[in-house]
């Protein structure tokens, strides 16, 4: 059950009018009174001889009883009480409860107040009612409606237990604000797959992922296409922003446009400046400066360690440490949903939910998400992997990581009893499974076909590693499509100098493995990162001639290998 306080109005026979009419964007079925401030108040819907104006008339008496200087200029409430498609029906009766319920919640009318203000609740569709009030009580005072929307949305939760609806979480005040009506009648009509308020918030989040300054954020916004105005004070200085999509206008042909900070309430400029002052301008490095992993293949592994360790932090540290953490992993998701390939994009894209488990009413200490924001620069000045519409294996690599991150983020978000954070991130664990799935189909195939050549005395031997360093999850693993992968791992990383059994410890040791669809793809890409690996064979540098040995992986031991795959 979703109720929703709208802006408050100056003329009560003009919502009349709309509860009652045939509706335009949706279509008004039988609108009829459910229950009024008087069981006997006129109801247009179903009494001929009643009017809009009768109805309006009567709201409007304590109001129209004050003196002009007295009465308030915006004097009509709204609210709206929507149930959700999957719900029962509801009778009138139990609409009728649902508004009285409503309007003593909120204080326009408590539980015996005989001189409360006057409203009237109507349905015009089987999902939901809209309640109108006036806003001055029978004996000329006004209303008590501080927070009346948390009111409202508190007693809603009671509702729905006690009339089996779909349980909502409960909201906290830290959620950006929801499309209007009007947004998402205007998106409909202009066929758009999403308002200009959810597309603007999701453009401007992404340009602000790892943005060092102003200068470079402002470019970002105009580079994306935005329209962006800035509000400078007499003195020069830079006071907030606003933008606008160059083709949504309104009815004067002017752009419309929305400030950061009704957009989401991390988007405002003071907000977004708090990430500037904690960086550390002299401590950036180019995204590929002394990495043996240079460029885009690089700012990934970069950002999966980045995230490990934000990962042990989420599991040790303090709730600000870990809300900091929270809020980096957020930039890195945007970071990647931009610089990925397609169809890792678009579940990417999807991921974009993860931004409100960003937010809570526990303080994030920004310096402590530095290495994030690196991270998140760093794949943004990096670019996509690869062209051709595909990522390589680096991306499977960080989404796997960032999967992990984000599971312990519900969790966190859990005991904390942020019920909407964690369902928040929870989708979003969602969406990254399925973008890594998407990722790693061609490089987990190579892995897998080099895991296939190995002879069967090299199977058996890291077979032994994996029994002696996780017995209780061996068996498991061995009988997965994923254990060639796995296998082909342990032999490069026996081959660069480490011990297969030592690594394979520490990776099942350090984090839980429940929430993976498949264990031994899970190491595969921690060890590879551990080990300083490449994400995949196709990613070694090779330099050879004809006759020519192949060349080791990089910080391998040089040494004939008889299982190495037969060159083509």
């Amino acid at each position: 059950m979703i109720p929703c306080v709208q802006k408050r109005a100056s003329r009560t026979v003009g919502l009349v009018f709309y509860l009652y009419e045939p509706g335009r964007c949706e279509e008004h079925t039988d609108p009829h009174l459910v229950a009024a401030w008087d069981a006997f108040a006129p109801d247009p819907g179903r009494h001929p001889d009643a009017t809009y104006a009768d109805l309006a008339r009567l709201l409007d008496q304590p109001v129209d009883a004050l003196v002009p200087s007295r009465r308030p200029k915006q004097h009509v409430w709204h609210l709206s009480v929507r149930n959700s498609p999957e719900d029962p029906l509801l009778t009138d009766e139990q609409w009728a409860d649902i508004a009285r319920r409503m309007v003593a919640a909120t204080g326009i009318a408590p539980t015996g107040d005989d001189t409360a203000c006057r409203w009237a609740a109507v349905r015009h569709a089987d999902d939901h009612i809209h309640i109108v009030a006036t806003l001055v009580r029978e004996d000329g005072r006004r209303p008590r409606l501080n927070n009346d929307a948390a009111r409202a949305q508190a007693e809603a939760r009671l509702l729905e237990a006690e009339y089996g609806l779909r349980q909502l979480n409960p909201g906290d005040g830290t959620a950006a604000n929801r499309p209007t009506s009007a947004e998402r009648h205007k998106a409909a009509r202009e066929n758009r797959p999403q308002t200009p308020r959810e597309e603007l918030r999701e453009t401007v989040r992404h340009a602000a992922a790892g943005t060092l300054n102003e200068t470079e954020f402002f470019d970002r916004l105009t580079a994306a296409g935005l329209v962006v105005h800035q509000r400078v004070a007499p003195s020069g200085d830079l006071l907030g922003y606003k933008v606008a999509l160059p083709d949504d206008r309104n009815h004067d042909g002017e752009p419309v446009f929305y400030a950061g900070s009704t957009l989401a309430p991390d988007l405002s400029l003071p907000r977004i400046r708090k990430r500037w002052d904690t960086g550390d301008p002299e401590g950036v490095r180019d995204a590929s400066a002394g990495s043996r992993w240079p460029g885009p293949a690089g700012a990934r592994r970069r950002a999966a360690t980045a995230m490990w360790q934000a990962l042990l932090v989420v599991d040790h540290g303090t709730d600000e440490e870990i809300a900091a953490r929270i809020t980096g992993v957020g930039e890195v998701l945007d970071a990647l949903a931009t610089t990925s390939a397609t169809p890792t994009r678009s579940e990417l894209r999807q991921a974009f939910l993860f931004e409100r488990a960003t937010r809570s009413h526990t303080q994030a200490v920004h310096g402590h998400d530095r290495a994030l924001r690196q991270a998140a620069r760093d794949l943004v000045g990096s670019g996509p992997v690869l062209g051709g519409g595909k990522d390589g294996a680096s991306t499977a690599m960080v989404i796997d990581m960032a999967f992990f991150l984000v599971t312990a983020a519900v969790h966190w978000h859990a005991r904390k009893n942020h019920a909407q954070q964690a369902a928040a991130a929870r989708q979003s664990a969602e969406h990254l499974r399925a973008a890594y799935r998407a990722a790693a189909q061609h490089p987990m195939a190579v892995l897998r076909q080099r895991g296939g050549r190995l002879t069967r005395p090299r199977l058996l031997r890291q077979a032994a590693h994996l029994r002696t360093a996780v017995p209780e999850l061996a068996e498991q693993i061995l009988a997965e499509p994923g254990w060639p992968a796995l296998a082909a791992t342990l032999t490069d990383i026996g081959a660069a100098g480490h011990q297969p059994a030592t690594l394979l410890a520490e990776a099942t040791a350090r984090r839980e493995l429940d929430t993976a669809d498949s264990i031994s793809d899970v190491l595969v890409w921690r060890l590879r990162r551990a080990a300083e690996l490449p994400a995949d064979l196709e990613q070694i540098p090779v330099t050879r001639n004809a006759t020519s040995p192949a060349r080791a992986l990089p910080g391998h031991r040089t040494e004939t290998r008889p299982d190495r795959p037969r060159q083509r």
